[in-house]
């Protein structure tokens, strides 16, 4: 299996009333996140952010708009998943999307990956993730809602 590259999204899934959906990782129980995932060949960032979200989730993301926030965080892997990088890669280039949803939409996991998910008010979701760049991101949803309001 080839290692994974140092570029990822994270992409925060919304609704209106910015409940955010969270993921149970499979192979880190009781740890939530909002999808995440690495780049793979030489595909462009929203194309990743698109294929993990139905990847994870099975929701097509183009009926919804996808919202590239321009945002990079640069953090060090957890030691816990850097054998999955080349030797000597110890940080990660994440850019951050989000997409709002109708709050009725189906989720369908990827068993391999999650084993739970639920919808969480933007606060406890913001509480409930591991990452703390996940969690800022979560937290800078209702700034984005008062600066331009997200489409319905």
């Amino acid at each position: 299996m080839p290692y994974k590259q140092p570029f990822s999204v994270l992409v925060v899934i919304h609704t209106a009333d910015l409940h955010v959906l969270l993921l149970e990782r499979k192979d880190y129980p009781g740890t939530w996140q909002s999808v995440t995932g690495s780049r793979e060949n030489n595909e462009a960032l929203p194309e990743v952010a698109a294929r993990e979200v139905f990847e994870e989730t099975g929701i097509t993301v183009a009926q919804f708009g996808l919202q590239d926030w321009q945002q990079q965080n640069v953090y060090e892997i957890f030691e816990r998943w850097r054998h999955r990088y080349a030797p000597g890669v110890t940080h990660n280039t994440e850019h951050v999307f989000s997409v709002q949803v109708p709050t009725d939409i189906p989720v369908t996991l990827a068993p391999a990956e999650h084993t739970r998910f639920c919808w969480m008010p933007w606060q406890q979701a913001a509480d409930a993730v591991f990452s703390p760049s996940n969690a800022a991101a979560i937290r800078a949803l209702i700034g984005r809602k008062k600066e331009s309001p997200l489409p319905k």
